[in-house]
């Protein structure tokens, strides 16, 4: 199967964040993929508008944390038991109670870390360039403009896609043009 090379991407604003999460599932009933929404906000709807899966970051921050715990609770295993036993005021070399803050500490950190470079791995960021930031009109996108946009492969009619839009209650739709990909 040969695969499409995209030179180019349709963006379309529209007036409203409902008239947009509309206009994204009737594009993606349509068969559409690949589509991507900006707005300064979450939208309500959204994701299930471009029928993104489940989120798998609590996946993430659980993994995160568990190491963390197993990290803690090695690490104090090893120098308190094995490296540098210590016995003070009676307790038990494994004390496991005195250890809670140290381990809690750690799974919140390593959680924290996991959500952090989870969220760049999973949103693919830093994304320095895309052709849509080359539209004027697009700057809108950060404070007040709703837009979508739609991977055009090459060889196909743009105008075609340009009037679906327009008839989906877009405000103003353009083409931009990228590298081939």
């Amino acid at each position: 199967m040969e695969a499409k090379v995209l030179d180019s991407w349709v963006l379309a604003e529209f007036a409203t964040p409902d008239a947009l999460v509309s206009a994204t599932q009737q594009m993606r009933e349509k068969g559409f993929q690949g589509m991507d929404t900006y707005s300064p906000y979450p939208l309500h709807g959204g994701s299930e508008a471009l029928g993104l899966p489940p989120s798998r970051m609590p996946f993430i921050a659980l993994g995160g944390g568990l190491t963390g715990m197993v990290t803690a609770l090695t690490m104090q295993t090893w120098m308190n038991t094995i490296d540098y036993p210590l016995n003070v005021g009676g307790r038990p070399l494994l004390s496991l109670p005195a250890w809670v803050p140290i381990t809690f500490e750690l799974s919140v950190l390593f959680a924290a870390f996991g959500i952090f470079f989870g969220l760049l791995g999973l949103s693919k960021l830093p994304q320095p360039y895309h052709p849509a930031f080359e539209s004027e009109e697009f700057r809108s996108a950060s404070t007040h403009g709703y837009w979508l946009s739609i991977p055009h492969p090459t060889g196909t009619d743009a105008a075609d896609v340009k009037n679906q839009l327009t008839a989906l209650g877009a405000t103003h739709v353009t083409v931009v043009s990228g590298e081939n990909e």
